[in-house]
């Protein structure tokens, strides 16, 4: 049986799976706006990863009888001037969140609550890829620096998430 304790953190974590969803959504607009269409899509694709995960921990509260818990979220930062900037955000994002998961992860090895232990190592995984993801394009972005035209075809590359391939 989870703890109360090890529940509100997982709880405060579902809300911040899904105020990552809006980050990105905002973000998608930005990009949008930018007429960088196909990174608008990565994003939207990234907003629905979001809030699958913040499903995820809600499921498992539910399935542990833990009484679950919604924190307010913020309206998301639109301030970005250029992709590179986007992306920039969007890994410092996903690294913050790769602490959270591990804090987490702690929480629920100091408890020895084991069956939470395998819940979360699933995201532990996923933040691995997360982290690579956005370094990637982040470290091409920066390569291609002010060239507009290697922009958008990287944003071209960018918008395939959407047809199911990365």
């Amino acid at each position: 049986m989870i703890s109360k304790k090890l529940a509100k953190a997982l709880s405060e974590q579902m809300g911040r799976e899904f105020e990552s969803a809006y980050i990105y959504l905002a973000m998608a607009g930005k990009a949008a706006e930018m007429n960088l269409m196909g990174a608008s899509t990565w994003m939207q694709v990234q907003a629905s990863e979001e809030m699958n995960h913040g499903m995820k921990f809600f499921k498992y509260l539910v399935d542990q009888g833990a009484e679950t818990a919604f924190p307010a979220i913020a309206a998301p930062p639109v301030q970005y001037d250029t992709l590179t900037a986007i992306f920039r955000k969007t890994l410092e994002h996903e690294r913050k969140v790769t602490k959270w998961i591990t804090e987490l992860m702690d929480q629920a090895v100091s408890e020895k609550d084991y069956a939470t232990q395998i819940f979360l190592q699933w995201f532990i995984t996923e933040q691995v890829e997360e982290e690579a993801t956005a370094a990637e394009i982040l470290k091409q972005l920066e390569m291609i620096g002010d060239k507009s035209s290697a922009v958008v075809m990287l944003d071209r590359h960018l918008g395939k998430r959407g047809e199911g391939k990365e």
